[in-house]
């Protein structure tokens, strides 16, 4: 399913993609292509390939995340996409 992820948070975008990327390692089995791209320094979309929303919904779900997101304010707004002709 091809997904847009809006985030919104208070660290900056370099601190951001930083858990994006390790983060990746663990979820390439679910979302095994994606596009992060910088809004501004407090704003990124993310483009992604989930083959799975309950196994990313799961893993945006954990502890780790959740206490992530909390320490930097961190916010998603996740859209399902379709491509229209």
């Amino acid at each position: 399913m091809n997904t847009c992820i809006v985030s919104t948070y208070n660290c900056t975008f370099d601190q951001f993609k930083e858990l994006v990327d390790e983060s990746m390692e663990e979820t390439k089995a679910f979302v095994p292509e994606y596009e992060l791209v910088k809004v501004n320094d407090h704003k990124s979309i993310m483009l992604a390939n989930v083959l799975d929303m309950e196994k990313l919904e799961a893993f945006m779900s954990t502890p780790e995340m959740l206490e992530w997101d909390k320490a930097n304010n961190c916010v998603d707004h996740v859209y399902s996409m379709e491509r229209v002709n």
